[in-house]
């Protein structure tokens, strides 16, 4: 059973999602735990790649409750990701395009805790508002009022 530990929902708004990718993360084990307990945040977080490897940047995950030890732990560092050789290469050719960034969606804890990846498309304002009157219509047609 897969339980949404976190969502980036700004990021379907502000991004025009044209494909995923699933990526494993590599967390410590008090992390692990602290995510499970759903104390993750991705607001601002976003993918970059380090020396040709991917990297969770920006992506907050609150200290465990019952850990000791914790006067040197940094809940924004930088987390690398778990992609195959395939997968770095189609998200690094992607995000060498004019425009295209990799925006985590997700946060996923099964077995493993793992995210989703979107290749997004920044939105113009245009677009946002247009997305926003085509959803009061639908409410309005729902709901049986007049349009």
């Amino acid at each position: 059973m897969v339980k949404i530990v976190a969502q980036n929902r700004r990021a379907r708004y502000d991004y025009e999602i044209l494909d995923t990718v699933e990526a494993g993360l590599m967390l410590t084990g008090q992390e692990v735990k602290s995510c499970r307990n759903g104390n993750a945040n991705l607001a601002g977080s976003y993918v970059s790649f380090l020396h040709g490897k991917p990297v969770l940047k920006g992506m907050k995950i609150a200290a465990y409750q019952f850990a000791s030890g914790l006067e040197s732990y940094d809940p924004g560092r930088d987390r690398p990701l778990l992609l195959s050789k395939a997968d770095v290469q189609r998200l690094q050719s992607a995000s060498d395009e004019k425009g295209i960034t990799i925006i985590p969606l997700e946060v996923r804890a099964g077995k493993y805790i793992k995210v989703l990846l979107g290749l997004g498309k920044g939105k113009s304002r245009f677009d946002k508002r247009q997305k926003i009157r085509e959803k009061e219509v639908k409410k309005k047609l729902h709901r049986g009022e007049d349009y």
